[in-house]
């Protein structure tokens, strides 16, 4: 964790320092430097480089000006859940995402044959910036996507229900975050998905 934190600390001064730069008159070389920064560390493809140096300028302190979060995440062994994945909008903006299962289409063989080969899983170990580049906090419902609701199974007294669930905190609610993933040792996972769990090794 103390790891995390410090990749998370060396990010969010790095963003700060660029969020701090494009406030100024900048150059051209600088904005390479950071459209670089925002490919190589934020995983972001950006093809601007037709546009205007305002423009670039604009469209850079957008994606670098939001929350951040630094997000462990251990080797699949086959425990339910999600895991981390690249994602594509409906205006073709890829970015990196935590998606639960019950969000795929599972019946789409193109999309089944992605999360049988998925390498991760998400054991929900978050580090978080949530205070721009000026130390004022961010208002974190300006980076929920809405659109990221979805349907799932329960049960209550014997009796098999479906729920409509509202975008969930680490998948929808965060959905517009600056996102990093960091693989950690499967031993800082310890789940009880079940009372079965109960009796693994770790728990006694």
């Amino acid at each position: 964790k103390k790891a995390l934190g410090g990749l998370l600390i060396n990010i969010q001064n790095k963003i700060h320092k660029y969020l701090s730069i494009l406030e100024e008159n900048i150059d051209e070389i600088k904005l390479t430097e950071i459209e670089k920064f925002v490919e190589e560390n934020l995983y972001k493809a950006i093809d601007i480089t037709e546009k205007s140096i305002e423009e670039r300028t604009e469209y850079l302190f957008k994606i670098l000006n939001r929350p951040i979060r630094i997000c462990g995440m251990v080797k699949n062994e086959g425990e339910p859940g999600g895991g981390p994945f690249f994602v594509k909008s409906d205006n073709n903006e890829i970015s990196l995402q935590i998606v639960e299962s019950a969000q795929i289409d599972l019946e789409d063989s193109t999309k089944r044959e992605i999360v049988s080969k998925a390498t991760h899983f998400n054991p929900v170990d978050l580090i978080l910036s949530v205070k721009n580049y000026k130390g004022d906090k961010f208002d974190l419902t300006k980076f929920i996507d809405q659109d990221t609701f979805f349907i799932s199974q329960k049960s209550k007294d014997g009796i098999d229900l479906k729920a409509l669930e509202l975008p969930g905190l680490w998948n929808g609610a965060m959905a517009f975050w600056n996102t990093i993933f960091v693989e950690i040792p499967i031993s800082t996972f310890n789940p009880v998905k079940t009372i079965n769990d109960l009796l693994r090794k770790m728990h006694q």
